[in-house]
């Protein structure tokens, strides 16, 4: 059985985008950040997405631009293995990418069943908040990112009970980002 990670940034108000629904706050440009993403993005598994972040990233990573950027994670995430859950999209466009239009919950349920890769939700807020009230989250990694945005969305709105977690590690970088990582219990 495979397991399913979440790898999320929020803001220190607990925000994963602002009021206008932007999260360009939490891209940060520095040495070690950059090295931490380069040494992390050609991991195995298999990138979970909802309509709206996969839209975004489709929209860069392929670029020549993203190439040019930032080459060792722009072919990462290219070759990955992507899902996008979208009741919306007909199709998907970007290399290495599977539409499932189906119940999340119970397709996710099935993917962690049959996959031999583990699957890492990227972003997708509402997707993260829908497969934590159901208990399917194995493992959160959460970026605290030292800005306080004042408004914007929680990353678990919806989830209407206590989910205990445990700290299994952490590391605070120069920029001043903190990486928590959390085991469901």
């Amino acid at each position: 059985m495979s397991k399913l990670m979440a790898f999320e940034h929020v803001s220190l108000d607990g925000y994963f985008v602002d009021g206008r629904g932007d999260m360009s706050w939490a891209h940060k440009n520095d040495q070690e950040w950059n090295d931490f993403a380069e040494k992390n993005a050609s991991g195995g598994g298999v990138l979970v997405f909802g309509r709206v972040t996969y839209e975004m990233m489709a929209r860069y990573w392929p670029t020549p631009m993203a190439a040019e950027q930032n080459p060792v994670v722009a072919d990462a995430m290219n070759k990955h293995p992507k899902i996008v859950f979208s009741r919306t999209l007909d199709e998907v466009a970007w290399e290495n990418t599977k539409l499932i239009k189906g119940d999340l919950v119970e397709e996710v349920r099935k993917l962690k069943a049959i996959s031999d890769l583990d699957l890492a939700i990227l972003g997708s807020g509402t997707i993260v908040s829908q497969l934590a009230q159901a208990g399917l989250i194995d493992e959160y990694q959460i970026i605290v990112n030292p800005i306080i945005l004042g408004s914007g969305r929680t990353l678990f709105e919806g989830v209407d009970h206590k989910l205990p977690l445990s700290l299994t590690s952490s590391r605070v970088f120069e920029n001043g980002n903190a990486l928590l990582h959390y085991a469901s219990d």
